[in-house]
């Protein structure tokens, strides 16, 4: 009998130029869509685990008190700090963090920032729902994936990870805002 598995989604806005801030690390109004909000909030609820790295933990309150795992290099491995996890990935591998806090399996949501988006796009997402804001475009910022910055597109290094995606849908007409949710066309992962 296998083990339940958990099941990683990632979660980006981004302009058309792959970039999920500015230059001064915002998130700018030109990213920022009520429609995409909501429906990122209900995914964020759908999830048994978030997680995130430390500026954002740090950025962003937990008013609904979903649990989190926030990615540091602060952390020895898995350690829990004032009610949230703390995970140093150098320290123990995706699965053993997956197995510890998610034996029964779930649902795992992966709000970035890049670093993070980097990390997971290496362990393998499950499926990524990329937005994007079709009328933006940033020119400095962080992109959503390290890779991005060399001129891949998020787009070519999802399809790379073995991702495929779905028909793009309208979120808000408006204000050009889309989404496509990718998701793993190959078998079941590998956990590292």
């Amino acid at each position: 009998m296998t083990q339940p598995r958990a099941v990683v989604a990632g979660y980006a806005i981004v302009s058309m130029d792959d970039r999920i801030n500015d230059a001064s690390g915002n998130m700018p109004e030109a990213l920022r869509n009520e429609g995409d909000w909501r429906r990122f909030q209900a995914e964020l609820d759908r999830a048994q685990l978030v997680v995130l790295g430390r500026l954002g933990h740090e950025a962003h309150s937990n008013p609904r008190e979903r649990r989190r795992v926030v990615v540091s290099s602060s952390a020895m491995s898995l350690e829990q700090r004032d009610g949230t996890w703390w995970w140093n990935p150098a320290g123990l591998a995706w699965g053993a963090v997956a197995a510890a806090l998610l034996p029964s399996g779930g649902r795992v949501a992966v709000p970035g920032g890049r670093g993070v988006f980097d990390l997971f796009l290496s362990i393998g997402f499950d499926e990524f729902h990329l937005t994007r804001a079709t009328g933006a475009r940033l020119g400095a910022g962080h992109f959503v994936f390290s890779a991005c910055a060399g001129g891949a597109s998020a787009e070519s290094l999802l399809t790379s990870a073995g991702l495929a995606p779905s028909p793009v849908e309208l979120i808000d007409a408006a204000a050009g805002v889309t989404s496509t949710v990718w998701r793993r066309t190959s078998g079941a992962l590998t956990e590292k």
